[in-house]
């Protein structure tokens, strides 16, 4: 059974930065790809980003590009989300997603387990 447990969500100031985290468990972690989804109130669940399973490929949003940056650590069983220069419009529950396979993109369909979530408040 596979397990997604998020962690490092909360309030900052825009402007800020956060480090979200995703504990993974029940496979081999390195075979999967492994991405970040965010939903806001009222709004559809959207892509943020993926990392391939080697760490060698990613994939960002246009929304987010240049501010957020998506890593895995294989030993740990981790992927992590670097969120820089937040902004208010950022304000989400954030989603670790784990893929099908070692390689995934921006559609929700790709991923076979979601985490349940944490938030991330940004004020302005």
């Amino acid at each position: 059974q596979v397990q997604l447990v998020e962690s490092g969500g909360g309030l900052v100031q825009a402007g800020g930065s956060m480090r979200l985290s995703c504990a993974y468990s029940g496979r081999t972690f390195s075979k999967y790809a492994m991405g970040w989804f965010r939903q806001a109130p009222g709004k559809d669940r959207d892509f943020v980003a993926v990392i391939s399973g080697s760490g060698l490929s990613t994939y960002y949003a246009d929304s987010v590009k240049g501010r957020f940056t998506i890593s895995r650590d294989n030993a740990k069983n981790t992927v992590y989300l670097q969120m820089n220069s937040l902004k208010s419009e950022d304000t989400a529950v954030y989603y670790c997603a784990a893929g099908r396979g070692p390689y995934a993109g921006a559609d929700y369909q790709g991923y076979e387990y979601f985490g349940q979530g944490t938030q991330v408040t940004v004020s302005s």
